[in-house]
């Protein structure tokens, strides 16, 4: 099954890191946050890849064009333009770089990597999001569904503190970053049949997957969501990756399962 990546977007909400480059090449721990979510899907047996690319496309190509050499002890003979390599340690990725278009909305990044799918079902994901999901749990869920879209639903933690006071001013109770509302949302991870690309048919340029094609998918019930309580984080901002290193660094990095 392959495993389709969004990372085509310009990262306006991190541009102190995303002038430089792609959102998805910002680095954790040394590393792309895309080849960490890549890394997710391969401890799962999944290494087969098809990246949605556009905001400087040229710097994905090149790391992956590059990777082998990037984790290689080398010898390199100038004079007579020989490379040995010494010693690698590479993933087993397959990966399919497709330049969608730089302003492409979502729906239609999607929409042209559908000559790489084959007609067969597929799992899609944001480049920009980590999480411990179990992706064989996932696939299960959504073959039991029998639904053509599966979604990764995820609550989220509140980002301050609740309290309430009286007619006074008085604080009587006060709760630091309490957990979400009881709303769940779109975390990505999704399983999708082939027949999602009927909901794709025209120009979808302009449009948001998570809008028109999500709300047509929902309305004829073909969206099923995969509740998942564990850990899951978004690069939305610098605090997040901020946040992300730190996790990284420690003893127990949620998403580092492989």
């Amino acid at each position: 099954m392959k495993v389709v990546i969004f990372a085509g977007g310009l990262g306006t909400r991190l541009m102190e890191e995303t002038e430089a480059r792609p959102k998805p090449m910002v680095e954790i721990g040394g590393k792309p946050i895309l080849w960490h979510i890549m890394k997710i899907y391969e401890h799962y047996g999944f290494n087969d890849f098809v990246i949605c690319l556009g905001y400087k496309a040229q710097m994905i190509k090149e790391y992956f064009l590059n990777y082998y050499l990037y984790n290689s002890d080398v010898t390199i003979e100038l004079e007579k333009n020989k490379v040995e390599v010494h010693f690698s340690n590479t993933e087993s990725f397959k990966v399919t770089l497709v330049d969608t278009g730089l302003y492409t909305n979502t729906a239609g990044r999607l929409k042209k990597i559908k000559k790489y799918i084959e007609n067969e079902t597929f799992m899609l994901t944001y480049g920009d999001g980590v999480s411990d999901v179990d992706i064989h749990k996932l696939i299960d869920f959504h073959k039991k569904t029998g639904k053509t879209v599966t979604m990764t639903s995820v609550q989220i933690p509140g980002r301050f503190g609740n309290l309430e006071t009286d007619e006074h001013g008085i604080v009587k109770n006060f709760q630091e970053k309490p957990e979400g509302d009881g709303l769940w949302i779109n975390g990505g991870f999704f399983v999708i049949e082939p027949n999602v690309f009927q909901y794709l048919e025209g120009d979808m340029d302009d449009i948001q997957w998570e809008r028109e094609p999500m709300s047509q998918i929902a309305s004829d019930r073909q969206l099923a969501a995969y509740r998942h309580t564990g850990f899951w984080k978004c690069m939305d901002a610098l605090r997040d990756r901020i946040e992300l290193e730190k996790l990284w660094s420690s003893e127990k990095c949620p998403w580092k399962i492989w």
